[in-house]
């Protein structure tokens, strides 16, 4: 099954460092922070939701996203904190995940020059949680495969209690010897022609490394993802 066709996106945007500040608990119209905030954090950047966003996000409120979709597994553990309250959890927000199967193809769209594989009327590797106590989601998936263009990445949008839009944006994965990324190998078809994120149209401006997350494992036993997004 080929990969899909590099799709057309946006530039990112810039990263913005959030003051340290002290803040005590508080229900503010995104979330409730579950614990005095004292520091520093850096605003994830907000990136493009690219081409295949979600058509109705809300209809797959679930933490297990595989759908039927093989690949090694992924569990995706992402900690939502407030960058207006000391950088302090954040419950009680959506939290909207969504990336390409092992071969680089999107639920839910296909069948064009972007995806020539057509997946319009499923719906795998796509889901809804809502952020704990801690402002942490969990989601079980696949490691993500890679098309031409891009690196391997996670699309994450995020929203208050009410619904209302706080953050867009993607993770990105380590590379190098060592990494999850060589381990999986692009599932078989290599990592030749493979899209780092130094080149990547998204990550590339991303110097300090605020995108990529922490992923350990194996492909035995799996991959653990762990990513903090303050919003």
């Amino acid at each position: 099954m080929g990969a899909a066709s590099a799709p057309v996106l946006l530039a990112a945007c810039g990263k913005d460092e959030v003051a340290p500040s002290t803040a005590t608990t508080t229900a503010n119209g995104t979330g409730t922070t579950t614990a005095t905030g004292s520091g520093s954090c850096t605003v994830a950047p907000t990136e493009t939701e690219g081409p295949f966003p979600t058509h109705t996000p809300s209809s797959y409120v679930r933490s297990d996203i595989t759908d039927g979709r093989t690949g090694y597994k992924l569990t995706v553990k992402i900690t939502i904190n407030s960058s207006a309250n000391g950088c302090a959890a954040l419950a009680g927000a959506l939290v909207d995940i969504w990336h390409c199967d092992a071969q680089g193809n999107y639920s839910e769209y296909g069948g064009t020059g972007m995806q020539s594989t057509n997946y319009t009327n499923v719906h795998f590797l796509r889901g809804r949680q809502t952020t704990d106590a801690s402002g942490l989601v969990t989601f079980t998936s696949i490691f993500p495969g890679w098309y031409s263009g891009r690196a391997t990445h996670i699309h994450v949008h995020v929203y208050n209690a009410n619904g209302t839009s706080l953050k867009v944006t993607q993770i990105a994965f380590p590379e190098g010897a060592g990494t999850a990324l060589a381990a999986v190998n692009g599932y078989g078809k290599g990592l030749s022609g493979y899209t780092y994120n130094k080149s990547d149209n998204v990550f590339s401006d991303d110097t300090a490394g605020a995108e990529i997350a922490a992923v350990t494992g194996n492909t035995t036993d799996g991959f653990v993802l762990t990513m903090a997004i303050a919003v």
